[in-house]
């Protein structure tokens, strides 16, 4: 996997740091280092296993466009620890995924006949919500200026992390979107937590689960205070499994890990973003699980590129 660290990619302003491409604004404080001396220490085994399969095993050559992602996303890990390589152009590439932090984007007309994500140009709330109404069959969306209560005001860039609640009825700021307010309180850690279910999708199926905890001062935050890896058959019934997978199709998402919540008192499923250029694994997992997890997530990232019955759109 080509190249390791792209400091172009931050810049500092007033003592924090801003991300060039998302906008995503982080204090540069002690957590910050921390999680970053835990990122490294993920880093490093996965590092060595690319090099590893590179020498023994290489796999095939993927072209993203328009960014190449950087070590810290899921997509890269999975690559590296499979085997595969980026490929410096489509001319030598076996495959294409369209990768673009945007919230709404275009992905090129170019490159090989396996392509991947290339319909998944736009993860704004607003289509995430419109997306998940069709394949659930119940609603997300909601008009604040009907509504009454709280509710939840987030903006549609990708990556932000600014929801806040609000009471309602209230006027629709421009360019915000606004959702009910689920009861996601954890059954493990009692009403003062919130679980989120980010749920890595591969050709439309969830590989795996992150249960991602956090506190609920904190919960549009992206700092957890515990994080879990489990199966998707242990938090998804076998119809949620399928609804899932009609969510995917109708967003275009053959990569991409979804943040679900489980309603407490209705115990319904909402799907409330699509990130297909996630990070992770969390920084709160154990490392044997990180390693566990991109085990699953690298297989599945080979048959999807190279299996004929998975993904892949020309």
């Amino acid at each position: 996997m080509a190249g390791a660290f792209w400091t172009s990619d931050f810049y500092f302003e007033g003592g924090r740091v801003k991300v060039r491409k998302t906008g995503a604004d982080l204090a540069f404080d002690r957590a910050l280092v921390e999680e970053a001396l835990l990122w490294f220490a993920y880093y490093v085994p996965v590092r060595a296993r690319a090099a590893w399969m590179r020498l023994t095993r290489p796999g095939p050559r993927v072209w993203f466009t328009p960014d190449k992602p950087r070590p810290w996303y899921l997509v890269w890990a999975a690559a590296a620890w499979s085997g595969a390589r980026i490929a410096a152009s489509p001319d030598v590439a076996d495959a294409a995924m369209y990768f673009d932090d945007s919230a709404r984007g275009l992905a090129p007309n170019t490159g090989p006949a396996r392509r991947f994500n290339f319909r998944c140009t736009d993860v704004t709330k607003t289509h995430v919500a419109r997306v998940f109404e069709a394949a659930f069959g119940y609603p997300l969306a909601l008009d604040p200026a009907t509504a009454t209560g709280p509710v939840v005001e987030k903006g549609e860039a990708n990556g932000v992390h600014d929801g806040r609640i609000v009471q309602a009825p209230c006027p629709a700021l421009p360019g915000k979107t606004y959702q009910r307010l689920i009861d996601n309180s954890s059954n493990a850690s009692g009403p003062d937590h919130v679980d989120d279910l980010r749920t890595p999708c591969v050709g439309g199926k969830p590989v795996l689960v992150f249960i991602k905890r956090r506190h609920r001062t904190d919960r549009f935050a992206n700092h957890n205070s515990f994080a879990s890896l489990v199966t998707p058959e242990s938090v998804f019934s076998a119809d949620e499994v399928a609804a899932i997978g009609r969510f995917c199709e109708g967003m275009g998402l053959d990569w991409g890990g979804l943040d679900i919540l489980r309603d407490r008192e209705s115990g319904r499923l909402y799907i409330v973003d699509v990130n297909k250029t996630d990070m992770g694994p969390p920084i709160a997992l154990p490392l044997a699980a990180k390693l566990a997890a991109t085990r699953l997530l690298a297989d599945a990232f080979r048959n999807l590129i190279c299996c004929d019955d998975v993904g892949g759109r020309a």
